[in-house]
């Protein structure tokens, strides 16, 4: 792929090895230069995350570099400074609102999307310069009810699993995540498994019928907010005849006592699903020693998230199903380097090294190391109570950094609030324009993938480097870098002095191995004299990294029977099971479950920019099922508002499935008030958090839907993008070489042509129009030197045309005479309709696959791969291609 001058590669002859920048699985990427300067990606075949494969997200990553609002330089209240300029405006902020309020009147907003090195270097100056733990992550918002339920039970937060147990294991169990979709290289590595073992078995616990349970052998497709009450109820089953193997295990068996005579039937009906099927999941898992559960947001997304983690810890405690192979509990992270941000203390009620803010001792061991004038003594907000606290006036400044909270937090609506009144709002992003940016006083322009140097930490407690291959555009710069000059301005000079990443890293590392004896898992003492040298050449290596140990495989932690408890001995957690807090009503009678989809992550700032992500589901999509759309009388394709008790809406596209459980509807988490209109789901989830980690509740919300009645619709297809807040209903696609904009809305049809003239006319352009003001029909084309850079479709009460054969005709330089006179008609014969978008790789459409199958008696996805060439990339469609073959 070609670049654009402002991102100047830094390639020599010598591929680049680096980091995929999405989610948990951490996939290991090979960026090459070819003779004519262009980028090659491929998945680094000897990274032990992937082994060479990637997903659709990530294949497409170099499709992705070129932001078309790229923050390039700082601003303050909307006008370009110099960085000298920032920081002592940054500066001047924090040191007076820390004077005259205290250390806990300001606070960082931080990511998983920062290197380690930016989270320790974010950490150090709040926790031990400024005194206050106010620093908290969106990963609070991912997997926080894991790092407590781990800590709870082993006394440290220690993910006990590897990439290599799903393989080996024979018992795998999905819950509460979309692996297919969420996952898709673990999900593919897992499917090769069990193709090359028949012998394993897969167990999907999910209330949808999503893609992962393609490979499952049974799919309990329990009640929404049940998973509590299945593991509770395993937990106890597995007691009644299994030998405790642990000493601290009294308090759980005294609570199984009781189930020695507890109705199954009743569980089975409690859960959602048949008594036969809660039997055979109960039978496989206590007669299979090498059992792996793999846990994601579904568990942790919940207002119990971390008595359900700790349920499902607690069954392979007592059956000893943990410390060897292929067998453990294993939480999958959402984001790269949620890890790392947990390793150096980047949630709020933690330490750095996975020490303990309580612990006197902790504190002062890190106190000493840093040599810092003070260490915070107490946790402080936690992300929904941090915006909270804004909103209060208690914390009067913020510093965000690279995240969108005005779009992913609960109560969305409410964070924009806050932020609104707070009194000094800074925010580090690569994007100029977000939800959030545009509520800032001070923008400062950071760093992102192929620019960033530093180190991220997968699901598996991987530690792997990314590099940069692009030269920093604009005055951009590292996170790091922008931390430790506002330490510089709070007079802390010689702790941050930090040259390079690597110097971070060193430091980090030390920190890990300081007054560390073997009480904690986590050390990297391997690295504490680490030259940059051989920083820029670390391999992927998974913690612990002991000065003794080598690089490759480790043992399994915990292999020994010690864990990080000062007894050495885990905890099994007594539970009392719980549903979700708010129950569905009759103001708002279903259940709302919020997720991803395959091809995009988190707000889109980066996958939306790829045409090829956006072909596969390109707006926003509220999933429900036939019983309930024909109860709320919505239909399928049709716009439709849904509601919660905060007095919010989202306005979206109907998608009617059979997949969707009765009384519950499904939307996506991505869309924003950049790239559509009112498609906000986190606005619509109170915020109900967990209380002990603190994580909202983003699985389980209620709400009402209604359907949306239409006065026209249309589409705009542009060269830049353009403003079309005029419509209720808009959503922003990219396409190769244009954008493009769906529109729909219930208000009267403006004056089309002097309208669209005056919004979108350029000097010199020359329009062609068809206007009907009585059927409401205006089809216009604007040219500029015979170039197309508009198209302007709106209808009343009337099928839009297909858009694809205009589409193609913005990668013309020039417009044929002959293609004039079509233009208007935008025909059909001229435009071949493949259908749904499957494959994203090869742009292979549901009707095409449909044709294909059925024309040339294709059996298996291997067929159609070999056919058409779907799925034989990243293989992320192919649970999909599968369905269309068993609907064949």
């Amino acid at each position: 792929m070609n670049v654009s001058e402002h991102l100047l590669p830094i390639l020599d002859q010598q591929p680049v090895n680096t980091t995929c920048p999405y989610c948990g699985v951490g996939c290991g990427l090979r960026i090459s230069k070819n003779d004519d300067q262009s980028l090659q990606l491929k998945g680094d075949k000897h990274h032990p995350a992937n082994y060479g494969r990637l997903c659709s997200k990530g294949s497409a990553l170099l499709e992705t570099l070129e932001y078309p609002q790229r923050l390039l330089h700082p601003h303050y209240q909307g006008q370009r400074i110099s960085w000298d300029q920032a920081i002592s405006t940054l500066g001047r902020n924090f040191q007076r609102i820390i004077s005259e309020h205290g250390p806990a009147s300001v606070a960082f907003y931080v990511s998983g999307q920062l290197m380690t090195e930016d989270y320790y270097v974010a950490n150090k100056l709040m926790k031990g310069f400024i005194g206050a733990a106010n620093i908290d992550t969106n990963s609070r918002l991912c997997m926080s009810s894991a790092v407590a339920a781990y800590k709870r039970a082993f006394g440290e937060d220690v993910v006990p699993c590897q990439y290599t147990d799903l393989e080996q294991a024979e018992l795998l169990v999905i819950t509460g995540s979309n692996l297919a979709w969420c996952h898709p290289v673990l999900f593919q590595r897992i499917a090769r498994a069990k193709k090359n073992n028949p012998q394993m078995r897969i167990v999907v616990i999910d209330p949808r019928e999503t893609q992962t349970c393609s490979i499952a052998d049974l799919h309990l497709q329990i009640s929404p907010g049940a998973d509590g009450f299945l593991f509770d109820g395993l937990s106890r089953f597995l007691q009644q005849f299994s030998t405790p193997v642990l000493q601290n295990s009294d308090a759980g068996i005294a609570h199984s006592e009781t189930f020695k005579t507890a109705d199954l039937s009743r569980l089975a009906e409690q859960c959602g699903i048949s008594l036969k099927q809660l039997k055979q999941f109960y039978q496989w898992f206590s007669t299979t020693a090498k059992t792996v559960t793999l846990y994601s947001q579904g568990i942790n997304q919940s207002s119990s998230g971390t008595d359900k983690a700790n349920s499902i810890i607690n069954c392979h405690l007592i059956s000893g199903k943990i410390g060897y192979e292929g067998a453990g509990p294993f939480s999958i992270t959402g984001q790269p380097n949620a890890m790392g941000g947990r390793e150096v203390g980047g949630l709020s009620n933690q330490l750095a090294a996975h020490m303990d803010i309580h612990n006197p001792q902790h504190r002062e061991w890190v106190q000493t190391f840093w040599q810092s004038p003070h260490i915070a003594e107490k946790d402080g907000y936690k992300a929904v109570d941090l915006f909270d606290a804004i909103l209060a006036g208690k914390v009067k400044a913020v510093w965000i950094m690279a995240t969108n909270p005005v779009v992913s937090l609960p109560d969305a609506d409410k964070v924009k609030r806050a932020l609104q009144q707070c009194e000094f709002v800074a925010v580090s992003d690569c994007v100029q324009q977000t939800d959030t940016s545009v509520l800032a006083d001070l923008l400062l322009p950071a760093l992102t993938w192929g620019e960033r140097d530093g180190t991220v930490t997968n699901s598996e407690r991987c530690i792997s480097r990314q590099r940069p291959f692009l030269k920093p555009p604009g005055e951009a710069r590292p996170d790091w870098w922008i931390i430790a000059q506002l330490a510089r301005a709070l007079g802390y000079a010689d702790a941050f002095a930090y040259q390079h990443s690597a110097d971070i890293f060193a430091e980090h590392s030390r920190l890990s191995a300081w007054k560390n004896e073997g009480e904690r898992l986590f050390n990297l003492s391997a690295f504490s004299d680490i030259s940059r040298q051989e920083y820029d050449q670390l391999l992927p290596r998974h913690w612990p990294c002991l000065k003794t140990s080598e690089a490759g495989p480790v043992e399994p932690v915990f292999s020994n029977g010690k864990f990080s408890h000062p007894d050495r001995q885990p905890r099994i957690i007594p539970l009392q099971p719980k549903w979700p807090i708010k129950a569905v009503d009759e103001d708002f009678p279903l259940r709302l479950n919020s997720g991803r989809i395959r091809d995009q992550w988190h707000t889109m700032t980066r996958s939306g920019l790829s045409a090829r992500l956006s072909s596969h589901i390109a707006e926003p999509f509220i999933e429900i099922h036939p019983a309930d759309a024909q109860r709320f009388a919505v239909q399928d394709k049709q716009l439709a508002r849904v509601s919660s008790p905060l007095g919010t809406q989202v306005l979206m596209r109907v998608n009617v499935s059979h997949k969707q459980q009765p009384g519950s509807i499904f939307i996506p988490i991505h869309w924003q008030g950049q790239n559509a209109a009112n498609a906000r789901v986190g606005a619509l989830f109170a915020d109900y958090v967990d209380p002990i980690s603190g994580q909202p509740e983003s699985k389980h919300g209620v709400a009402a839907i209604a359907p949306f009645v239409s006065r026209w619709q249309g589409f705009v297809l542009s060269r830049e993008p353009v403003e079309v807040g005029f419509a209720a209903y808009w959503t922003q696609v990219k396409e190769k070489s244009l954008w493009r904009y769906e529109l729909e809305s219930d208000q009267r049809q403006p004056q089309w042509s002097s309208f669209i003239r005056e919004k979108y006319g350029c000097e010199g352009g020359e329009w062609i129009e068809l206007n009907d003001p009585h059927s409401g029909h205006y089809r216009a084309i604007q040219l500029l030197d015979n170039r197309l850079m508009h198209c302007v479709f709106m209808v009343a009460g009337f099928a839009l045309p297909a858009r694809e054969w205009l589409m193609s005709l913005f990668q013309q330089d020039s417009i044929a005479p002959s293609q004039r006179l079509d233009l208007l008609k935008a025909s059909a014969e001229q435009q071949q309709d493949v259908g749904r978008i499957i494959c994203a790789c090869f742009h292979v459409g549901e009707k095409q696959l449909q044709h294909e199958i059925s024309e040339r008696g294709l059996l298996t996805v291997e067929d159609v791969g070999r056919q058409c060439q779907a799925g034989t990339n990243c293989g992320s469609c192919k649970p999909e291609i599968a369905e269309i073959l068993a609907r064949a």
